[in-house]
């Protein structure tokens, strides 16, 4: 994909050729103007160079909202159907909420997105993003921050599972316009495009009436990916993760670049603290010239005790705040926003932190790959006071498979463990084990072998839901230190004309 592609067929032309074949391409597609140009587009390049090895399916999402979207539905089935593309109606089910509409519809539509491609057997979906989104998206966070946005990135990794790629993200809505008028092509105008409750309708108008400067987005991705780079290698060289839960920083971590070290830590607080953003540029100053002021001392931010030592700093999630989750039979969830749990019990079980709880309950501790860069094999996580829980092995599934458990026991790698707890703060360690997830039932304790049917893994915030391919190195290479499965790769051959 190239910034440079001025012109819509140019745009589509040079994304397919970038990409990796074989591939099936769900388009998402709403009926306006943008998502059509995109199916038509993307129909004739396929069908035109059929060795690259493309299939085309779509999906559109009802979301209900108003009178007549089931209608505009049918009218792109009918369409794809012309054009002998499969194509499904998503609809959005249950109660709306009645605040944060935009933002629960833009969640539900992705999931559904997401499930419409599973069912029709696409690899990857592409959204008909374009220039014009991309402005109204940096002008409105403009307004936010002084700091230089990357706007819509053009490709994201959804739910770790799917790439959402915007091949018209350097093409005019203009453009695209033009040609469904040459092709006698119609589209659905939306009338809450006009509405100016939302932020981005005024935000367009405003646009329309003083076109401002075009942000040099591609310089800011640039600096982001390279700071990404840059981050995961402080990652391999700085940073040390003990029992799934303490982060620690060496004293030589703190001296390099600021601005690797506020990409690094502001990511980190994201993850430990179970947050989808980074903190704001005032705490984010607060707290770098905390850790690199040489000073012992504690720091709190972004739900995250940052506590400055001779020999580093370590971080964890504070011990305020953190809500139990109740699971019944079937269901998932993400609990304080840093676990994925999935109940596959025929009972409902509790997810809480371990601070409320008495250490006897069962841990499964599929997410614990404790000293993750101290040992090759997983084991059972806990304070030296928790240890040890078992006197069997059992086996803790997760989302990246099966993962070994063993109980502590008196082997030499236990014995390794308890002295590398012995070496780490007590009450830093104490802090970061009180954060840790326990489960229970109604009947507790859960014996071992309800292990198998629960899951419980790592969840990143920031990363595991929308994933950029700017971070997606330093993202990567983090799950690498949770022993977590790695990311879906990106599906590109090559990136603005450079091989990858």
């Amino acid at each position: 994909m190239s910034p440079e592609a001025a012109s819509p067929r140019q745009a589509i032309l040079q994304f397919l050729e970038s990409l990796q074949s074989p591939a099936r391409i769900l388009v998402a597609i709403s009926g306006g103007s943008d998502s059509t140009g995109l199916l038509l587009l993307l129909d004739d390049a396929v069908k035109a160079a059929p060795h690259l090895k493309f299939s085309l399916c779509a999906a559109t999402v009802d979301h209900g909202l108003r009178a007549g979207s089931a209608d505009e539905a049918q009218q792109v089935a009918a369409l794809c159907a012309s054009l002998g593309i499969p194509h499904i109606i998503a609809a959005w089910q249950g109660e709306k909420p009645k605040t944060g509409i935009m933002a629960a519809a833009r969640e539900a539509r992705y999931d559904l997105l997401a499930e419409s491609a599973e069912r029709l057997g696409a690899n990857l979906i592409v959204t008909g993003h374009t220039v014009d989104d991309q402005r109204e998206t940096l002008q409105m966070r403009g307004r936010r921050t002084e700091q230089l946005s990357s706007g819509i990135a053009d490709a994201v990794l959804f739910d770790r599972r799917f790439w959402i790629l915007r091949p018209l993200l350097f093409s005019s809505r203009g453009d695209i316009r033009a040609l469904l008028k040459d092709q006698g092509v119609s589209w659905i105008d939306d009338p809450s495009n006009e509405d100016v409750n939302y932020e981005r309708v005024r935000v367009r108008r405003q646009l329309s009436a003083d076109p401002v400067m075009e942000t040099d987005i591609r310089a800011a991705w640039e600096t982001r990916l390279a700071l990404s780079v840059r981050a995961a290698e402080w990652l391999d060289r700085h940073f040390r993760l003990h029992g799934g839960l303490l982060g620690h920083v060496a004293p030589d971590g703190l001296r390099q670049d600021r601005a690797v070290l506020d990409y690094a830590l502001g990511r980190l607080t994201a993850v430990f603290g179970g947050q989808p953003f980074v903190p704001g540029r005032v705490q984010m100053e607060r707290l770098l010239s905390f850790v690199t002021g040489g000073e012992p001392g504690r720091m709190t931010v972004g739900r995250v005790v940052f506590d400055c030592r001779r020999d580093g700093l370590y971080l964890s999630r504070e011990n305020r705040g953190i809500v139990p989750m109740i699971l019944q039979p079937g269901e998932a969830g993400v609990w304080d926003g840093r676990f994925y749990a999935s109940n596959g019990l025929v009972a409902p079980i509790k997810v809480e932190a371990a601070a409320t709880r008495s250490p006897s309950f069962l841990w499964p501790q599929g997410f614990a790959r404790v000293m993750s860069q101290e040992a090759n094999a997983p084991k059972s996580l806990g304070a030296e006071d928790f240890l040890p829980l078992y006197t069997e092995s059992f086996t803790a599934r997760t989302r990246g498979g099966w993962i070994p458990v063993t109980s502590l026991g008196q082997s030499p790698e236990a014995t390794g463990m308890r002295e590398n707890m012995r070496h780490l703060p007590k009450s830093a360690w104490k802090r970061a084990v009180a954060s840790a997830p326990v489960l229970s039932s109604h009947e507790p304790p859960l014996p071992p072998e309800s292990v198998a049917a629960i899951h419980l893994v790592p969840y990143f915030a920031p990363f595991d839901r929308f994933l950029t391919r700017f971070d997606f190195i330093f993202a990567d290479r983090l799950s690498a230190v949770f022993a977590m499965a790695p990311y879906a790769g990106l599906p590109f051959r090559s990136i603005d004309g450079k091989t990858i």
